[in-house]
């Protein structure tokens, strides 16, 4: 049996779903979602998330989510030189 997909967001460790069409569903509902962010229930956190889960099977995506972690860091790594 192949080891189980999972999501690592910081700290924390989500599992996904096995199959490649149900991550891909997943991924799209929570985009979708996201769009519809200024619902009570659904909030605009949700399209990164579905980027995160699409990103498993998706090199576009894949790709967006490296470049967004990368101009985050380089923020941060910033933002902390400024303070000392």
């Amino acid at each position: 049996m192949p080891d189980k997909k999972r999501l690592r967001l910081g700290k924390y460790s989500i599992g996904l779903p096995g199959t490649k069409k149900s991550r891909t569903a997943l991924g799209g509902v929570l985009i979708l979602g996201g769009g519809l962010g200024f619902l009570p229930v659904l909030g605009f956190w949700m399209i990164p998330v579905g980027l995160a889960v699409l990103s498993i099977d998706y090199h576009s995506a894949r790709r967006l989510r490296r470049r967004a972690e990368v101009w985050i860091a380089r923020k941060h790594r910033k933002k902390q030189s400024k303070a000392q």
